[in-house]
């Protein structure tokens, strides 16, 4: 069994993947736009456009598969509740993401040593999701 988180960006899902693609490195193993489903979805309540949005993708980062989607293609994601963690991080890997996900979005919790690990910090990004980076973990006793 695997848990593999699905966002949904709402329309911003295009723009998202170009950005987790320079700022974690993501891959791109898969994408498919509303317009190229074999099985066309009743579009009626999406907003004019919707065909050219993504239906579905999958992103590596790291060792993890995240799928996305845009959604019903609203303009306005909401990622409430919960954070992505990106762990095993070197200090300088942590302190590179960590600026590059903070670029357009906001710093939660400044990079500060922490009992944990020598470098942790939380920012949600421009699309409005929460990343907490670690790196140089402590050991635990």
């Amino acid at each position: 069994m695997q848990l593999q988180p699905y966002l949904f960006f709402d329309g911003r899902a295009e723009e998202a993947i170009a950005f987790y693609k320079e700022a974690l490195g993501a891959e791109v193993n898969f994408c498919m736009y509303y317009r190229d489903n074999p099985e066309p979805s009743d579009c009626q309540n999406m907003p004019p456009g919707a065909e050219d949005k993504v239906q579905h993708a999958e992103l590596r980062i790291g060792g993890a598969t995240v799928m996305l989607s845009d959604g019903m293609c609203h303009g306005a994601p909401q990622f409430d509740g919960f954070s992505l963690s990106l762990v095993d991080l070197s200090e300088e890997d942590a302190e590179r993401i960590f600026s590059a996900l903070a670029e357009g979005g906001e710093i939660q919790m400044p990079m500060t040593e922490t009992f944990f690990a020598t470098r942790f910090g939380m920012v949600t990004d421009r699309f409005g999701m929460c990343w907490m980076t670690v790196g140089g973990a402590k050991e635990k006793e």
